[in-house]
């Protein structure tokens, strides 16, 4: 087989895994030996499972002799929770290495390839970089920024509103697009909504009927600038998952006392620019220090059309459904929109598929001129 294929067979293993890898990313590993697959890996459970490199050369054995690893991340040459990979691959007797993207990490950064190609073992990068790049997104973007990555998430009508005139929702979308929301739940850290969505829902915002349940709980957030939601209900029945509230100081000081009381955690940051809501931006960083790779934001129009409209997206999911609610309905992105089309923020469609009678986009903030 190539090293393109050999490589997308590392990046399927590290996709089954990435549901219990993190703050860790999920990383895929594949070795060969005269034209066979003699061993394949993918990252353990965080915080004590083999990373991907150590679970194929424990596969592979002796053959791992001569062999060369398909590695979806570059390898880590620094002792965290396990000792360096780099040395497992040297120590094997692994003679080439194929990398599909480096390690923006500071403790890697390059490192990994220079140790392995000082140990005269013949490293290359390059192979399948586009899509374990896409894969790895929340994780390069973590490593870089220090914030999560934000995914936007948004059912609504053809006419993009998300609830009608007497705020009705349920369901604007059909139920195989709230399955495959609930995937997309499985696959983050944490799931965000505003204190709009939480005093109208009281949602439990929990990961229910998936196909691979994740290692732990999604972290539900509650961003509350003004302490407007009380400490009741499921998203404060800690059995459910734990809950984190993002405030500022413009919060009663009684409802900050009283989320603590119900066992959520309590981070103040600085207000928005506006002097509404909270600082996005710090909000997103603070779910960083969480090691919350990827925040799936489901907040109302308000939340969705500040955090889209105002930069902060990394990436918008929307199912639109063959349905029409009119100008008087909540438009699924509500904000200060740009005076021209010229100044109109740009995305790029990077997916589309039908889900049930829906149609789900996938899109990316447009890099670039337009």
């Amino acid at each position: 087989m190539r090293d393109e294929e050999l490589m997308l067979r590392a990046i399927e293993l590290a996709r089954a895994a990435r549901r219990h890898t993190a703050p860790w990313p999920a990383v895929g590993c594949v070795l060969t030996r005269d034209g066979e697959i003699v061993g394949e890996g993918a990252t353990g459970p965080f915080p004590t499972g083999p990373h991907a490199e150590v679970a194929a050369l424990r596969a592979a054995g002796d053959r791992a002799i001569g062999a060369t690893a398909y590695c979806t991340l570059e390898p880590c040459n620094h002792h965290g929770n396990t000792p360096p990979c780099t040395e497992a691959l040297i120590a094997a007797g692994v003679a080439r290495v194929v990398v599909a993207v480096g390690d923006p990490d500071e403790r890697v950064a390059g490192r990994g390839l220079a140790r392995l190609r000082d140990a005269n073992v013949d490293v290359q990068t390059g192979v399948g970089t586009a899509v374990a790049e896409r894969d790895l997104a929340p994780y390069l973007h973590h490593r870089r920024t220090g914030r999560a990555f934000v995914v936007a998430k948004v059912g609504l009508s053809l006419d993009g509103r998300v609830a009608a005139a007497d705020g009705t929702s349920q369901w604007i979308t059909s139920a195989e697009a709230r399955a495959d929301a609930h995937e997309l739940r499985a696959d983050s850290q944490a799931i965000v909504v505003g204190s709009g969505t939480a005093l109208a829902d009281r949602p439990a915002l929990t990961v229910r009927g998936v196909r691979i349940a994740p290692a732990q709980a999604p972290l539900r957030v509650l961003l509350d600038a003004r302490g407007r939601v009380p400490a009741e209900g499921p998203l404060f029945d800690i059995a459910l998952g734990p809950t984190l509230v993002i405030t500022t100081e413009q919060a009663r000081a009684g409802a900050v006392d009283a989320w603590r009381a119900a066992g959520a955690k309590v981070e103040p940051v600085a207000p928005g620019a506006t002097g509404r809501g909270v600082d996005l931006e710090a909000a997103f960083t603070v779910l960083g220090r969480e090691g919350v790779l990827q925040a799936l934001v489901e907040g109302g129009g308000a939340l969705l059309g500040t955090v889209a409209g105002g930069g902060h997206a990394q990436r918008v999911v929307a199912y639109v459904a063959p349905t029409l609610l009119g100008t008087d309905g909540a438009p699924g992105f509500a904000f200060d929109g740009p005076r021209t089309i010229a100044d109109a923020p740009r995305w790029t469609l990077v997916d589309v598929a039908r889900t049930g009678a829906d149609v789900r986009l996938e899109l990316e903030p447009r890099v670039g001129a337009p």
